[in-house]
């Protein structure tokens, strides 16, 4: 199981920096979306700062099993946020992209805890 954890918070890091850049960057694609949500602007900062977290505690979950379950943990709450804050704007083709990171996460969270 620690060769499938390796591999997908490999994985999930490059999408949650990615993700990030485009929170710091501020794409007009992207502030379009998050107003639609119902997002103040001043909080993409904020979001990308905890995928930059997300991805740091996945890659360190390599070595210390219990920072990478909690960054796990962690990644789940905020996506299953996501995938509540599209639901409730009534955006449902932004819903299941959140939704398939939120069992990403969970996989994360199942296979790192197998290895302890």
């Amino acid at each position: 199981m620690f060769i499938t954890y390796a591999i997908v918070a490999a994985l999930m890091s490059v999408v949650l920096l990615a993700s990030a850049g485009a929170k710091f960057t501020r794409p007009k694609r992207l502030v379009d979306q998050m107003s639609t949500l119902g997002l103040p602007y001043g909080m993409l900062p904020f979001l990308g700062v905890a995928q930059i977290a997300g991805a740091g505690g996945l890659i360190i979950g390599l070595w210390r099993s219990p920072l990478g379950i909690a960054a796990a943990v962690g990644l789940t709450l905020y996506f299953t946020g996501a995938v509540a804050a599209h639901l409730r704007a009534g955006d449902y083709k932004g819903a299941p992209p959140a939704a398939v990171l939120t069992i990403v996460a969970l996989v994360l969270i199942t296979s790192r805890a197998a290895t302890l």
